[in-house]
């Protein structure tokens, strides 16, 4: 996978985050201080879910050979502080001619999508320091 690399400067909140050819905006609403140029980062986080979880969807549908239309997943995302946990709640809507256990495997299959495997699990993080931005732009 691509090293995904976020860039802010001097307008509020305004991020820039991109790969080698793809660039999107992250931003913050207007009412804390952001211009909402773009989905906050927890909304980019509950989309990665729902378009992980539709491309998952359409590979095992088109693999199987099922009449699959579309898909449409519906992610809520919240965070409890207080508890200090995340809710994901996927909402999936399936048009296309699938008989009943069709659609039973299809829902099985929307929770083996990588990003969900990846935030059910638990997670390790490294954070460093660059100290010569100029050999490590």
């Amino acid at each position: 996978m691509a090293t995904i690399t976020a860039r802010i400067e001097r307008t509020p909140y305004e991020t820039h985050l991109s790969t080698g050819s793809q660039v999107i905006v992250i931003d913050e609403p207007t009412d804390v201080g952001g211009q909402d140029k773009g989905m906050r980062p927890g909304e980019l986080l509950a989309g990665s879910l729902a378009s992980c979880t539709v491309i998952t969807l359409r590979m095992y549908a088109d693999r199987k050979g099922w009449p699959v239309d579309s898909i449409v997943a519906h992610v809520d995302y919240t965070y409890n502080s207080q508890q200090n946990r995340s809710t994901f709640t996927t909402r999936l809507i399936l048009n296309g001619d699938l008989d009943d256990d069709q659609r039973a495997r299809m829902l099985e299959m929307a929770d083996r999508c990588p990003v969900h495997k990846a935030l059910e699990n638990p997670s390790a993080f490294e954070t460093v320091l660059v100290t010569d931005p100029v050999q490590n732009p």
